[in-house]
């Protein structure tokens, strides 16, 4: 898997040297209600143009909720604001020009090959009867292959590893080429070499000024590869702010009921030894 042409490698941990430009999506107050239950309560947050946010807490807490509200998927009340603009205000077809969603790898019904797939990307961007130009064949096979998905053009969606179908979502999305990319649990189909090598591509798509949302279960990988963090538990946002302000002994025990050990390395970088649950 190859970082994109235009991107060079940046340092991960929360002390790289990066500025990043000013905020690109607001949210104050936040809340959610499905069947009157209550998901989400008075979430607030800022994602800066440019950064990685990483979205961390247990199990139903509301990370994916928060990631559909975004996009537009569920009613909320409060704010979500994207350049200055209530989300709900957008037209559903400019919001995909700007908001690209990869949820987790879904088994399909149907099928599509890779190629098929991949192009829906280009959905917000063409009226019905556009055609395919060779530029797009010539972004699409740039995006397969920085995905590691070369020569998979004509290969059924449905015959690939969860890994496999993962990456070529990240390929549907990097053709959409919205400012903001929200990832559901991005590596968790992936082994640990595509791991690194999706997170390192995330990492370069920051560089080219896009703006990441990724919900986390790791939270070693949370900690290098994130900019800043917000913890949810129970619907509510516990705290938010840089991984070394954030990741602590006692939010591990509190929030994800693990009695654990926070060690930071003296490049800014998280281990974190784990003793058992509480």
């Amino acid at each position: 898997m190859n970082l994109p042409r235009s991107v060079s490698t940046i340092e991960t941990h929360s002390g790289h040297e990066h500025c990043p430009d000013p905020a690109l999506l607001v949210g104050k107050d936040v809340s959610v209600q499905i069947q009157n239950t209550t998901i989400l309560q008075e979430i607030q947050f800022t994602l800066t143009s440019g950064t990685i946010t990483g979205l961390i807490g247990p199990n139903g807490c509301g990370k994916t909720t928060l990631l559909r509200a975004i996009c537009g998927y569920l009613p909320y009340t409060g704010s979500i604001v994207l350049k200055n603009k209530e989300i709900i205000q957008w037209n559903k077809r400019m919001l995909a020009r700007q908001v690209s969603f990869v949820r987790q790898a879904p088994w399909h019904s149907f099928d599509f090959t890779v190629e098929e797939l991949v192009l829906l990307g280009l959905i917000p961007h063409k009226s019905l009867l556009q055609d395919i130009t060779p530029k797009d064949h010539e972004f699409l096979n740039m995006a397969l292959s920085d995905v590691g998905l070369s020569g998979y053009n004509q290969r059924s969606i449905r015959s690939l590893s969860g890994g496999e179908r993962q990456r070529a979502y990240l390929a549907q999305a990097m053709v959409q080429n919205s400012h903001l990319l929200l990832l559901d649990e991005p590596t968790t189909h992936l082994d640990i070499n595509h791991q690194y090598q999706f997170l390192e591509l995330i990492k370069g798509l920051r560089k080219q000024g896009k703006t990441i949302l990724a919900v986390f279960h790791d939270l070693e990988l949370a900690s290098k590869y994130s900019d800043h963090l917000i913890v949810l538990h129970q619907g509510c946002m516990v705290t938010s702010g840089s991984p070394t302000n954030v990741l602590d002994d006692k939010l591990l025990a509190d929030v994800f009921r693990m009695n654990a050990k926070v060690h930071i390395t003296a490049d800014q970088g998280f281990t974190i030894t784990y003793f058992g649950a509480l």
